[in-house]
């Protein structure tokens, strides 16, 4: 059972919205009073094509991948949720009553805040400062998503490729497997395979089993740099 000394020990760490503290708004603390935390484990799913929407999360550690899945099985990342973000597909399904029509899933161990539908769409209906920060976070991982399609559709595999090893490397990760790459650019494996072993031959990264080494990071860097690369 969740105790308002675990709401409010989440509403005390860096990563709770900086637009939601301190609020004199009555409405607002008693929504923020009224969170209920979640915690979910590496590799558990946060929700799943036809769910029903029922709660507006903010995450407080952790992070969350959405990805959509086609009929023939082929999976691609359309964003993902870092400490202090909400998710666009929940904030769009609790609007419209819709069923969740992608699926999202604990990347990390997660931990998170829960507002009951009911309640938010009360605090949204009276709350100016909550109905800005929803609205705000909607608008702005809307404009990413665009991003990330534009992207999808219209750059070379080797320009997203790049960018996903540069990515990782800032992150000091080099474990990820050829079908992870392939998810996050939206492409098969066996592409991803074969412009990986290409990249290897040119000396940019070593390959190993699960992990992907980076070499040369200024030329990596600039293919990076290149949308048409």
């Amino acid at each position: 059972m969740n105790s308002p000394s675990d709401t409010k020990r989440f509403r005390d760490v860096a990563a709770f919205p900086a637009a939601l503290r301190d609020v004199d708004d009555a409405h607002l603390k008693r929504l923020l009073e009224s969170g209920t935390p979640v915690r979910l484990e590496a590799n558990q799913f946060v929700f799943r094509p036809g769910d029903a929407c029922e709660s507006f999360l903010i995450l407080m550690d952790g992070r969350i991948r959405v990805q959509l899945i086609s009929e023939e099985g082929k999976e691609v990342t359309l964003y993902r949720i870092g400490p202090g973000g909400s998710c666009v597909l929940t904030t769009s399904c609790l609007f419209s009553s819709d069923q969740y029509p992608a699926e999202a899933i604990a990347e990390t161990d997660i931990e998170a805040l829960a507002f009951s539908r009911s309640l938010f769409e009360q605090t949204v209906e009276v709350s100016p400062q909550f109905r800005r920060f929803v609205f705000d976070g909607f608008s702005q991982r809307l404009a990413k998503v665009i991003g990330r399609m534009e992207e999808l559709a219209f750059t070379s595999i080797d320009y997203r490729l790049a960018k996903a090893l540069v990515d990782l490397h800032e992150r000091e990760q080099t474990q990820v497997t050829h079908n992870e790459l392939a998810v996050e650019l939206g492409t098969a494996r066996e592409v991803v395979s074969r412009h990986l072993k290409r990249m290897e031959t040119r000396g940019l990264i070593a390959l190993g089993r699960g992990q992907v080494t980076v070499l040369d990071l200024p030329e990596l860097s600039r293919i990076a740099r290149n949308r048409s690369a």
